[in-house]
């Protein structure tokens, strides 16, 4: 999930997901669609748990910022789908050349700042010469592969990478490739000056924060006049408040709650993809986690099926990387629950009356310790539980690497190179993995870059480096009244534009 560059993220990120979780296995419902006609004049009212800390996105990272602000205030010449494919934005179109190296990109017309000064392609190349020589901007990780960003004209961004690198569009998606205007000195921690459909109108810290369409937006105008975000981080006070018919959406709807929205026929319940790994981490360079037929003998110890059940959200995953992402492949034939051979393979390694501390930040709750507890006892190993709060957890796990096993929801796509990276807090250093990653961000075709993941995530999964307990998925509950919400990764953004509500 991290280079230099994210420790915020995970901060943010993984926090904000983590009081995310929710929606049963299975395939994603429609989302509930009004038989009223659109009313241009409404505004939509939306429950969303983690609020920003404050609105700079260029300095500050995670889902909650990055939810609500991207494709609604703040564009970037190219965007992703819910399905995390890769279309244009406020490039009308978009070239690579054949070696990989030359990205050339031409601006819609007619786009505007919020304050009324034109964009134009030398705001595009000032924002991402910031992004490539200032550390402390999101994104400058992500450019390291930069060699030059250029205007050739005022339509036109021409940027060249030193080497091909298969993630650099997919990273423009994100903050770092938002466009900001050039000299700006607006504050953006209160305040913004993007280029969305929306505007920023107020924000009651604590409570909500309110959008406005934007009238002078240079693409099709909103299906809404206005939004407001309530931030509600109880999941039974959300569930009030929805009943209540105080907000018309609700995200991250708590599994175990979701029967009383969808018994109350005021709301269709709707199931979200995400690339949120539910990680059981293993310290590879810690014994007795050093050896293999240890860290195998734990995840066939895990019955992952009675898992999801209890949790009552995702699906099972076996391997690093999720069904969204480039590289997936289900590989559920690498381990299963098998609790008699995971007692062989722990006698195998000497291990007779096993004791392992979970370290888990303790926003996450009881259900998934209690279940591996138990899962462990069946084998013979004891887990003690160290709930801790977030900041513990990240001087101890992630940068002190002072642990056994861990729990935390990884949440940002395309972050397998977590795996290629010995550094990390895994622990997990393998050359032919490292190689293979290394060869598919080099690979200019994306198909052949898949495969390469592909094979390196088999190889982690096969070492067991990981146990990778479900795959997130999220229940958001819709009024009849709202067409058009987004249902899948909303975990990260919730692209607004095309949203309708029906008049009364």
């Amino acid at each position: 999930m991290f280079r230099r560059t994210r420790r915020l993220a995970l901060i943010s990120a993984l926090a904000a997901t983590a009081v995310m979780l929710s929606a049963c296995s299975g395939t994603p419902e429609p989302a509930a669609t009004s038989t009223g006609e659109p009313d241009a004049d409404a505004t939509l009212t939306v429950g969303l748990v983690l609020e920003p800390t404050n609105l700079d996105i260029r300095h500050t990272s995670g889902a909650a910022i990055e939810q609500i602000l991207i494709d609604n205030i703040y564009e970037g010449l190219v965007t992703r789908t819910q399905e995390n494919e890769i279309e244009g934005r406020l490039a009308s179109d978009y070239t690579v050349s054949a070696d990989g190296l030359t990205y050339t990109f031409t601006l819609n017309d007619g786009i505007a700042f919020h304050d009324g000064t034109a964009l134009t392609s030398a705001d595009v190349v000032s924002s991402y010469e910031t992004v490539r020589t200032d550390a402390t901007v999101q994104g400058n990780a992500e450019f390291a592969s930069v060699a030059s960003i250029t205007a050739p004209d005022a339509n036109t961004v021409e940027i060249v990478l030193s080497k091909p690198d298969q993630n650099f569009l997919f990273s423009l998606t994100g903050p770092a490739g938002l466009v900001f205007k050039t000299g700006d000195t607006t504050d953006l921690k209160t305040a913004e000056n993007g280029t969305g459909p929306f505007t920023l109108t107020r924000w009651n810290k604590g409570s909500t924060i309110t959008f406005a369409r934007n009238d002078a937006y240079w693409g099709e105008p909103t299906g809404v006049a206005g939004v407001e975000f309530q931030y509600i981080p109880d999941f039974t006070a959300g569930v009030n408040a929805a009943l209540a018919g105080d907000v018309q959406v609700l995200t991250a709807v708590d599994p175990n709650l979701a029967p009383q929205l969808e018994d109350s026929g005021d709301f269709t319940l709707t199931k979200g993809r995400t690339t949120d790994k539910a990680t059981l981490a293993f310290n590879n360079k810690k014994a007795p986690l050093d050896d293999v037929r240890v860290r195998e003998a734990l995840r066939l110890a895990i019955d992952h099926d009675a898992l999801v059940e209890a949790v009552g959200a995702g699906t099972p995953l076996y391997g690093p990387i999720p069904e969204l992402d480039p590289g997936y492949e289900d590989l559920s034939d690498v381990v299963s629950y098998d609790p008699e051979k995971a007692k062989e393979l722990l006698a195998e390694a000497g291990q007779k009356d096993l004791e392992l501390s979970l370290t888990i930040p303790s926003f996450y709750g009881t259900t998934v310790p209690k279940l591996l507890i138990s899962d462990f006892n069946k084998v013979g190993v004891t887990l003690d539980v160290d709930s801790v709060e977030f900041p513990t957890w990240l001087e101890d796990v992630y940068t002190n690497h002072d642990y056994d096993l861990s729990f935390v929801l990884h949440v940002e796509p395309r972050d397998f190179g977590n795996f290629a990276n010995p550094d990390y807090y895994f622990g997990y250093d393998n050359a032919e993995v490292q190689d293979l990653y290394t060869q598919a961000q080099a690979e200019v075709d994306p198909d052949k870059s898949a495969e390469l993941l592909a094979k390196a995530a088999r190889i982690v999964s096969e070492d067991h480096a990981a146990d990778w307990l479900y795959n997130g998925e999220t229940i958001t509950a819709v009024s009849p009244q709202v067409s058009g919400f987004p249902k899948d990764s909303i975990n990260s953004r919730i692209n607004l534009a095309g949203v309708t509500v029906a008049a009364e």
